[in-house]
């Protein structure tokens, strides 16, 4: 995913950062414990297509550094 895309996305929920798992094509929020599906290159930003991750999935996604 590009860095300059992922840099603007946010979590439609808390409007915090996203993660990018690229094992499993997913962006994580780490406040709203949400995995959001990216398919084909395009992320799904919906709530109801997220899937809830577990407390050591969400403790697990490491802190995103600051944008500058």
């Amino acid at each position: 995913m590009d860095s300059n895309l992922l840099n603007l996305l946010v979590c439609p929920v808390t409007k915090g950062p996203l993660v990018f798992d690229k094992d499993h094509q997913e962006l994580l929020s780490r406040t709203a414990r949400l995995a959001y599906p990216v398919r084909d290159g395009i992320p799904v930003l919906l709530e109801h297509e997220a899937r809830t991750l577990t407390a050591e999935e969400a403790e697990a996604i490491p802190v995103p550094a600051p944008a500058i």
